[in-house]
């Protein structure tokens, strides 16, 4: 059985689902599956998820042997958001309240990367090389924020360290198979509520926890 997951980049589509396997394989004691969906960009995702994902929990061609639909959002960049919604945790509880009432499914979730999917690798600062490791330490992963998201803040010590920028797809992917998903949930809460939401969904699916 499989997810169909949502995501906005290639880094999220070459680098995620091997991460997002070397957790869930193991808790379920079988491989999961993944078909990786890539919008081109966050405006796109958010426009055309309720319809996509419709379209995949409904075909009879395929619908059978999919476990749900993940849409998965940097909660940086997002398109829209009302008003009040200031702060982290309002923002991503408007938003993931408003797009699971669009798709109307109970095998869909709509989950934010905060504040992207770059903050996952910062839980592990010794995957870096040396000389960023201590800049790194100690920083809460989710709390970088919005005036200077993980992205931009790799692309920073990347090139006071090596003067060369951060590439997303290509130093992204390189450090995603470094890093270990048990110390990502660990320290990051939002990633946990991913991970196991993901598990919950596997097991009601039929799947057995190992």
């Amino acid at each position: 059985m499989r997810f169909i997951l949502f995501v906005e980049g290639h880094t999220e589509r070459k680098a995620l689902p091997a991460f997002l396997k070397r957790w869930l394989d193991p808790e379920l004691g079988e491989p999961v599956g993944f078909r990786i969906v890539w919008f081109e960009g966050s405006a796109e995702l958010w426009k055309e998820c309720p319809k996509r994902a419709r379209m995949y929990l409904n075909d009879p061609t395929g619908a059978g042997d999919v476990i749900g639909v993940i849409s998965l959002l940097d909660l940086y960049g997002l398109p829209r958001y009302t008003a009040d919604a200031s702060d982290t945790d309002r923002r991503y509880a408007w938003a993931k309240a408003y797009m699971e009432k669009q798709v109307d499914d109970p095998r869909f979730r709509q989950f934010f990367a905060v504040h992207e999917t770059e903050a996952w690798l910062l839980s592990d600062p010794t995957i870096f090389q040396a000389d960023m490791r201590k800049t790194l330490a100690g920083r809460p992963p989710e709390k970088v924020n919005f005036d200077e998201p993980p992205a931009k803040l790799l692309d920073r010590l990347y090139l006071q360290q090596t003067k060369r920028h951060y590439e997303k797809v290509v130093h992204g992917r390189q450090l995603f198979a470094k890093l270990d998903p048990y110390i990502a949930r660990d320290k990051c809460p939002y990633l946990k509520c991913l991970l196991d939401d993901m598990l919950d969904m596997a097991t009601r699916a039929g799947l057995q926890r190992s």
